[in-house]
């Protein structure tokens, strides 16, 4: 054959028309696996490479997704949580599997996604991580849900559309550290973060681990609660203010690894010896909760499996399918912290 191969080349030697080739190639549930193996290998054999531009000018669609993410106040300058770090990651690697590019940046550079992304077709859909606080977040949700625009995010369900949204299952997460705690016989607990609408995550986790506690006869008193957002220093002054009005527990279930990790620096200094007086549970499992002195027993939120059904989910919500609710199971596990 002389000259670039085209796909019409590919249909001749398959048996398939030039649209099932498109198909094909494209990962059209359309096209059975055996067909579609076929044109890729015949693609291989032809030395084919997909044009593209050519082919996004056709779909009306830039094979392009956009993470937005938000930013956090943290110890270095990077404003990223460390947590979603972990799952940007996992969302490049699942991109490019599906032949996406992966458009990233913070949702501060402009209040206005649908002229930037959908509407000037730099992307088919957007990736939403992180919203801060989440009443004053509402607002945005809902311009994107009056424009139509195809979003997934991670955390709290939006306008109680489960579909919109992929999210550890907090509630369930609370409990597993309640358990814990109850096994070790630590039943003089506090919780540090901010349970209230204004963070739905960490109040489903306060919600959880309350329920779990008072199923075994065990009230926490609010006394014993600090509010803290989650950040390290954030932690440490929640858990100062604690010590400093001579409140005493054995068992402290922090909102987030970086609260605990904060919480445990305070911990230290007032000569409180963890595990031995206080255990310490945090939540996320982020990679430094392993590394930390003692290393931090934590709830897990795979995400690696979340960035994977962020991507799954918004191409689906692209091509006019139906999503089902995502709601990952939380896994403890469990480090000297709190044993």
């Amino acid at each position: 054959m002389k000259g670039k191969a085209t796909s019409f080349d590919i249909a001749h030697y398959a048996g398939v028309s030039q649209s099932t080739v498109s198909r094909a190639l494209r990962n059209s549930h359309l096209v059975n696996e055996e067909t579609r193996k076929r044109v890729f290998d015949i693609a291989k054999k032809l030395n084919y490479k997909v044009d593209k531009n050519a082919s996004n000018l056709r779909t009306q669609q830039s094979s392009t997704l956009a993470l937005l993410l938000f930013e956090d106040p943290t110890s270095d300058e990077s404003q990223i949580n460390p947590f979603f770090l972990a799952m940007l990651g996992s969302i490049t690697r699942a991109c490019a599997k599906e032949g996406y590019d992966l458009l990233v940046s913070f949702q501060s550079a402009s209040a206005d996604w649908q002229a930037d992304y959908e509407d000037s077709h730099r992307a088919d859909g957007i990736i939403l991580l992180g919203y801060g606080d989440y009443i004053d977040y509402q607002p945005k949700f809902n311009t994107l849900l009056e424009q139509n625009t195809k979003f997934v995010c991670w955390g709290a369900t939006v306008d109680n559309r489960p579909d919109l949204t992929v999210c550890c299952d907090n509630y369930g997460g609370g409990k597993l550290a309640a358990e814990h705690f109850i096994a070790h016989s630590r039943t003089d607990c506090t919780f540090i973060g901010d349970a209230s609408d204004h963070s739905p995550e960490f109040f489903s986790r306060f919600q959880g681990f309350k329920d779990e506690l008072l199923a075994n006869n065990v009230k926490i008193n609010e006394r014993k609660m600090a509010n803290a957002i989650s950040t390290e220093e954030s932690g440490y002054h929640a858990t100062r203010s604690l010590i400093a009005n001579n409140i005493k527990f054995n068992a402290l279930f922090a909102a987030s690894d970086l609260i605990a990790i904060g919480a445990i620096r305070a911990l230290k200094e007032a000569n409180i010896n963890v595990p031995k007086d206080v255990a310490v549970v945090g939540f996320d499992n982020i990679a430094i909760a392993s590394y930390v002195n003692p290393p931090l027993t934590t709830i897990e939120q795979n995400t690696t499996v979340a960035g994977q059904m962020l991507v799954e989910n918004l191409l689906k919500l692209i091509r006019g399918e139906e999503v089902q609710s995502t709601l990952l199971p939380p896994v403890l596990i469990s480090r000297k912290s709190s044993s």
